[in-house]
């Protein structure tokens, strides 16, 4: 079983939405969304777990070395929606990394909001 993974830029914020299951067989997968959402945006990325379905210790290292590989670049990852057992596997020495109850949540601490179909409307 694998991720699919979906990148939005949004000015000086990122969202790296996340589906499926975050196990061994997906880590790799799930590092090469990283390194994309890394080379295309700037500031903070908020990793959006809403529609993953679990993740495996593998897969929570992986988000923890994300992490890493973020700080290293000066930004930082947020989690929202993270699976029913909220908490990330320790992995010693690690960034600091905020979780939000949902993805509205994390927006808002960054003062934005989900956009809705009728914003994508013109007149």
């Amino acid at each position: 079983m694998t991720i699919d993974w979906r990148y939005t830029d949004e000015r000086d914020l990122g969202i790296l939405s996340v589906a499926g299951y975050l196990g061994p067989h997906a880590v790799h997968r799930f590092a090469g969304a990283v390194g994309w959402a890394v080379a295309r945006g700037t500031g903070v990325i908020i990793l959006d777990l809403s529609e993953l379905r679990g993740w495996s210790t593998e897969g929570q290292v992986a988000i923890t070395e994300a992490a890493r590989r973020l700080a290293g670049a000066g930004r930082r990852l947020e989690l929202a929606a993270i699976p029913a057992d909220g908490s990330l596997v320790p992995t010693g020495n690690r960034p600091d990394i905020p979780v939000h109850p949902d993805l509205a949540t994390a927006l808002s601490a960054h003062n934005r909001r989900l956009s809705s179909p009728e914003d994508d409307r013109q007149s």
